[in-house]
């Protein structure tokens, strides 16, 4: 994989089975964004911002700036702010990262791709880059119409002075997409800022995207998905009654609630770390309505926490995807079932832990 490593970011290391109790509460901690704190932000008529302490906004404020959706927070991009962020340190500028809420594809796209991130945590994962800054304009479909030249002159250009703007060499913006690389550049040579095109990161062979790593998920490859993520993929959602049906095996699970615009890996078990009011707990988790029980039911994820004994109804969770155990199949009767389940929470048992891991913020 090439690109400049990360600000802050360890790199990526495949997990050793089986797990450390340290190492387990550590990529759950990574995995969730654990400690990005994004302060008190800063509401303007069409972006919100949240800056370091002792940082100001304004049309004479110079910054170096890096643009971009940022879903998932991958590889590619932790690269692309590393390089904007050793730019803003030469020039001794403040560094702004400039994203947009929601991300344009939900505005755009008649069926946007599932979301690696929710909005409220792709702006909270920048908050872990380092940056001076970050602004988050108000994506519309009046902003999507506004020419790439008006976005950075009347937009942007409202809130901070460009000193040199970073992107990707893929991307595009502004109305109709003109606003590409050579295009910037040209504005950036009339008004008075530098324009950096930045190669994508590649990993076998292949550039690193969001697309990429949603195909993987997709295909119930997690591992290699964490590879380019640069940490495990996670979802959230709130606990909530389901079937009932794992009681009666003697494993009761916690049903989570999802959001249907969430990229949910293949239906199957996997081995999981569940953070539940800030314990981490090993975990089995089901995606997918079990195709042994005949009931039209939406996916969902059901995890079975190990070691864990309570009531955790209503609480809400984040559970971090390790690995896949199985696909998802029917059995033949419900003691087959009872047999594979009772492997899978074994396996997690004997490499992921037995008990609650630890805490994480």
């Amino acid at each position: 994989m090439t690109g400049g490593p990360f600000s802050g970011a360890p790199a990526w290391h495949e997990p050793a089975w089986p797990l450390a109790p340290a190492e387990a509460r550590r990529l759950a901690a990574a995995s969730t964004l654990s400690g990005a704190s994004l302060g008190a932000p800063v509401r303007m008529p069409a972006a919100t911002a949240y800056l370091a302490p002792g940082v100001g906004l304004g049309p004479d404020r110079r910054f170096v700036c890096v643009i971009g959706a940022f879903d998932g927070l991958h590889a590619g991009h932790r690269a692309l702010i590393a390089e904007a962020s050793a730019d803003a340190r030469a020039r001794r500028l403040p560094l702004a990262i400039v994203t947009f809420d929601p991300d344009p594809s939900e505005v755009l796209s008649a069926r946007p791709p599932e979301r690696l991130l929710p909005d409220a945590d792709r702006v909270r994962s920048l908050a872990l880059a380092g940056a001076d800054a970050i602004v988050a304009h108000r994506f519309t479909p009046a902003l999507a119409g506004l020419p790439y030249d008006r976005y950075v002159t009347e937009v942007l250009g409202a809130i901070l002075a460009p000193a040199a703007v970073h992107v990707g060499e893929d991307f595009r913006f502004g109305a109709g997409g003109a606003g590409t690389v050579a295009a910037m550049s040209r504005l950036g040579d009339q008004r008075g800022f530098a324009v950096f095109g930045h190669a994508l990161v590649t990993a076998d062979g292949s550039p690193v995207s969001a697309t990429r790593v949603r195909g993987l998920l997709r295909d119930g490859d997690v591992e290699r998905a964490a590879g380019l993520l640069l940490r495990h993929h996670f979802l959230g959602g709130r606990i909530v009654h389901g079937r009932g049906k794992g009681t009666s095996f003697g494993f009761p699970t916690a049903n989570v609630e999802l959001d249907g615009r969430d990229c949910l890996p293949a239906d199957g078990v996997y081995a999981c770390l569940a953070c539940i009011d800030g314990r981490v707990w090993p975990a089995a988790v089901n995606v997918g309505a079990p195709p042994s029980f005949d009931v039209a039911a939406r996916p969902m994820l059901e995890a079975n926490l190990v070691g864990f004994s309570g009531d955790v109804y209503g609480e809400g969770a984040r559970v971090v995807f390790l690995r896949r155990l199985r696909a998802s199949r029917r059995f033949d009767s419900l003691a087959e079932l009872e047999s594979a389940v009772l492997g899978n929470i074994q396996w997690v048992r004997e490499n992921v832990g037995d008990r609650c891991v630890g805490v994480v913020a």
